[in-house]
């Protein structure tokens, strides 16, 4: 008998917790029965503190050292709401003690459980197997740094002896360490060395960021030799020893795990084994683990937690030749680690990349965006992925997992035919990681590009302030989690907010998302969608897709507001100016898919079951706020059901309607034009005809025409249908799709017409000709060209600020691209600065069509020189690189005087003395003629 069937939600995962907690070797003990001497670590049920009472306080020798928040099964699909709230405990004061805040906290519901490290700076939870020892805890406590800290003292890597491929992974490999990244993937071909860059990267992190333990997974027998005899003979160049005289290799034999070696090379199948308390013949180690583990029943191969092997035994877990049979039921061998992963493969395939979150160490990239106006206009930015527009397809016999949408309890189930999906169903039947993590890691790339002037002294750039609409509270637990780790951020960088939250005030978490400088990202479902004023929001990144044209334009106006440039200042450090613009990021096609006028069904009754709804119509209750309310959750509940299902529900139909006829009787029963229409019927008038609307025959015939609408609609609902309703309306499993990695097929701004373009440039050229005899350089380009030496780039900044004051829609690359599309031309924009000058050119006709001002210097240089050369003056090489010195400052700067002789580059190479040197007297003559020629 299942006892837990018994048992109050609550109380199930108590003592679910409670046996986690006793076989990772803490003692459980009551509030009031606190024995210290019981065992070294202990976890105290019900503990107060100034917050309340902590559901368990962990302390280790007397020493509060942690929490965990105990939630029921059911809240796993929100376990990320709870942080806030155990958090919070972790830094209140125990009673009876006056403590530091308590740096290691836990979110658990027996099934799924997260745990939080804060003596990382940027610390954010991760799920983990269970709960780690007290005396684990005790020695991290103890450190110095923890390990995520010591990682960013690794030492620059010293090339000697590597390929540049092998340099490439490694330095790129510790750069993704140290943005706290827990998965890596090294693609290096065959005989490119993969083991001997292993062996470099392990000697470091166990030398440099003192790792404890790291362990060399291999699929058979004869790579654990091959890996064994690799460590064995591996030379570091700053040590006269060899690498197993410094560290300790064991390649692993029997379920014994030595706690001094540093390095535990293994298969895959002898780990199963030790985990599972079970001897395995080294035969078994030659037998390829997928087929092995494809013969055996799902419940023989769940791992089970092994005091000897806790979950952060290993500090690092690298997988060789990560591109087999290390996934479908082998997999959680390696989720049982509490660890950073590391792949190395030669032919990673689509599966290898969603293991690894599609971190392929060392490819990244970026670039421009455009700026905007007043109540501030949007530009919009097309994200298109393989999957998100054509679905994918899942094959028969394929071992996946599926996902309680709830509890996210995950099991694993072999397909017993092929599984196709569609757009629609992405998120909701459906989950595909690869999916989402494309998009975010599409949108992180084209941050430079949205903002391209955002970013710090040091050039990283600012993420602007994004809401980012979900589809559903699942699928927002999903993005915060893939958005975290992409940005390589905290939990607070990135946070959901939603009316849902338990134990974080929505309004508090909105509050930060308005004023503070993180949440950078807010993820909601319903609760800033419309309505709520969200001023330094810069982005909008909609992956859900909306048919209503009213609710579209809502969610849009959020990201509309102006707002001071201090206040600005506040919430994006890096911001030079107020807000000029937002940007729709759209990654479903929500900008293109038709939209529909429709009057809102309203939900007045959302704290009532469905299935008090249902039997309330059926039993004759005809309250219009209740039939608008069931309306609603059917519309919403049809969108959910299978078509399977929608058919079953015809079936139980007593007239046999579908699920959306039924919703629009319900509807119809209130329609004050349908009511009208039937009357007429009744009293036998034709729609055309006039009638007496306010005599008392039509008034009984509306109403005998409403009685028989509500009783159409009452009749759609009996017993069985409101039990299938109400059974269907269950959240069902989720099939998790890590077999297609999705792709980005185009990432764009959307395009702009030749008529927008040709408004811009008009409206440009409209402000450039109407101060035209205010400012000196415009003077100059329009009225005085033989001074147009004398323009500065302090005359250029000026031009900036005023044409950002007072048009900021137009700054130098939105009119630079409307120019490049009216000339076809395909100039690159390079500066605003230097755009800006050829800008100017192009709009009082100097340049015939949009030319990059260093194409004009270039080839002006180019003809001056072959004029002077052409005559008795022969440049030597020396002087040459000089005058192309020249060139580029005057490219950069418009202008080139004596003075700039002590500035950068020239300084460098000797100044004043070395360009003396060089031209004698004539230098004087060349910035003359340099300044006039170049410029023209």
């Amino acid at each position: 008998m299942n006892t837990e069937f018994n048992q109050n939600p609550e109380q199930v995962a108590r003592d679910r917790i409670d046996a986690m907690l006793i076989a990772s070797g803490w003692s459980v003990q009551d509030k009031d029965k606190i024995n210290f001497r019981a065992a070294r670590g202990i976890a105290v049920r019900e503990y107060q503190c100034d917050e309340g009472f902590i559901d368990y306080a962990l302390f280790v020798g007397r020493r509060p050292v942690g929490v965990i928040e105990a939630k029921r099964e059911e809240e796993g699909v929100n376990l990320k709401e709870h942080e806030a709230q155990a958090e919070g405990y972790a830094n209140s004061k125990l009673k009876h003690l006056e403590n530091e805040p308590l740096l290691f906290v836990y979110e658990s519901t027996g099934e799924v459980t997260l745990f939080s490290d804060f003596r990382y700076e940027k610390g954010r939870s991760r799920e983990i197997f269970s709960f780690q020892r007290p005396e684990t805890l005790e020695q991290w406590i103890e450190e110095d740094k923890c390990l995520r800290t010591r990682l960013h003292d690794i030492p620059e890597l010293n090339p000697e002896g590597l390929r540049d491929a092998q340099v490439n992974a490694i330095e790129n490999l510790e750069q993704s360490f140290r943005g706290n990244k827990p998965r890596a993937l090294i693609q290096m071909a065959t005989g490119a060395g993969k083991t001997f860059t292993a062996c470099t990267f392990v000697y470091r992190l166990l030398k440099f960021a003192r790792a404890k333990r790291v362990l060399f997974l291999v699929d058979t027998k004869n790579l654990g030799e091959q890996a064994e005899q690799e460590f064995q003979a591996y030379q570091p160049i700053d040590d006269n020893r060899k690498f197993t005289e410094l560290y300790n290799v064991q390649r692993l034999s029997s379920s014994f795990v030595p706690t001094d070696s540093h390095v535990c090379i293994s298969t895959i199948q002898r780990v199963y084994s030790i985990l599972k308390g079970r001897e395995l013949a080294e035969e078994a180690e030659e037998i390829d683990p997928e087929n092995q583990a494809n013969k055996n029943s799902g419940d023989e191969q769940l791992v089970e937690y092994n005091e000897q092997v806790p979950i952060e035994f290993f500090d690092f877990v690298i997988i060789d030749e990560c591109h087999r049979s290390i996934y479908n039921l082998w997999r959680q061998v390696l989720d049982y680690f509490d660890a950073f992963m590391i792949g190395l493969t030669a032919t990673p395939d689509q599966r290898t990349y969603a293991f690894f979150h599609e971190n392929v160490v060392s490819e990244y990239d970026y670039d421009t965006a455009v700026a905007d106006g007043v109540n501030v206009p949007n530009e919009t930015y097309i994200i298109e992925t393989e999957i998100s527009q054509k679905g994918s397809k899942l094959k028969a016999k394929e071992n996946l997992q599926r996902r309680d949408k709830l509890t996210r309890r995950k099991r694993w189930e072999q397909l017993d035919e092929d599984v196709e999906y569609n757009q629609g169903q992405l998120d909701k039947d459906v989950v595909n990681p690869s999916q989402i993590r494309s998009i975010i890691k599409e949108f992180k790339r084209i941050i430079p590009r949205l903002f391209p002037e955002r970013k710090d002294e040091k050039g990283v750039f600012e993420v602007p302030k994004t809401l980012i609409f979900a589809k559903t509270d699942s699928h927002a637990d999903d993005i915060i989690g893939i958005v975290r780790e992409e940005f390589g951020e905290g939990n607070d960088f990135c946070k959901k907010v939603t009316y849902k939250l338990k134990d974080e005030d929505p309004k508090s978490v909105l509050n930060q998302f308005r004023n503070g400088y993180n949440p950078r990202i807010a993820v909601t479902v319903d609760m800033i969608a419309t309505g709520t004023d969200v001023k330094p929001l810069e982005v909008l990144l909609f992956m859900r897709n909306v048919n209503s044209k009213n609710y579209y334009e809502q969610m849009k106006g959020r990201g509309a507001r102006t707002i001071g440039y201090e206040d600005f200042r506040k919430t994006s450090a890096t911001a030079k100016f107020t807000k000029t613009h937002f940007v729709i990021v759209d990654a479903v096609g929500v900008t293109r898919s038709p939209k529909k006028c429709t009057t809102a069904i309203v939900d007045t009754k959302k704290s009532e079951p469905l299935i008090k709804l249902l039997n309330s119509v059926m039993m004759g209750r005809a309250d219009e706020d209740v039939f608008m309310s069931l309306a609603s959750r059917l519309v919403r509940l049809e969108k959910k059901l299978e078509p399977k299902q929608q058919e079953k529900y015809t079936k139980l139909n007593p007239d046999g309607k579908t699920l959306k006829e039924a919703v629009k009787d319900l509807i119809n029963a209130y329609d004050v034009n349908v009511i009208e229409r039937e009357a007429r019927k009744l009293l036998g008038v034709s729609e055309g005809e006039e009638v007496a609307e306010e005599s008392e025959e039509f008034e009984k015939a509306q109403k005998d025409a409403q009685s028989k609408l509500i009783e159409i609609a009452a009749d759609n609902f009996t017993g069985e249908v409101n039990d299938f309703l109400e059974n269907a309306k269950k959240i069902a499993e989720q099939i998790i799709d890590d077999v297609n990695r999705d792709v980005v097929l185009h990432s764009d701004f959307a395009e702009v017409t030749m008529e927008q373009s040709a408004e811009t440039v008009s409206e440009f050229e409209e402000f450039i000709t109407e101060h035209r005899d205010s400012l000196i350089a415009l003077r100059i380009f329009y009225n005085e060209p033989y001074r147009r030496k004398e323009v500065t780039l302090a005359m250029i900044e000026e031009l900036f600020e005023l044409l950002r004051e007072n048009k900021p829609k137009l700054s130098p690359e939105y009119v630079w691209e409307a120019y490049a599309r009216l000339d076809n031309t395909t100039s690159t924009f390079v500066d605003k600065f230097t755009a800006l000058v050829s800008l100017v050119r192009r709009a009082c006709g100097i340049d015939s069509e949009l030319t990059a001002f260093s194409e004009t210097v270039n080839r002006n240089f180019r003809d001056w020189v072959f004029r002077k050369q052409a005559g008795s003056v022969k440049y030597t090489e020396e002087q040459m690189s000089w005058l192309r010195l020249i060139k580029e400052y005057i490219t950069n700067s418009f202008h080139i005087e004596e003075d700039d002789l002590d500035l950068d580059p020239f300084n460098r190479l000797g100044g004043r003395g070395m360009m003396y040197k060089l031209f004698t007297d004539e230098y004087e003559t060349i910035f003359d003629e340099m300044n006039e020629a170049l410029v023209v």
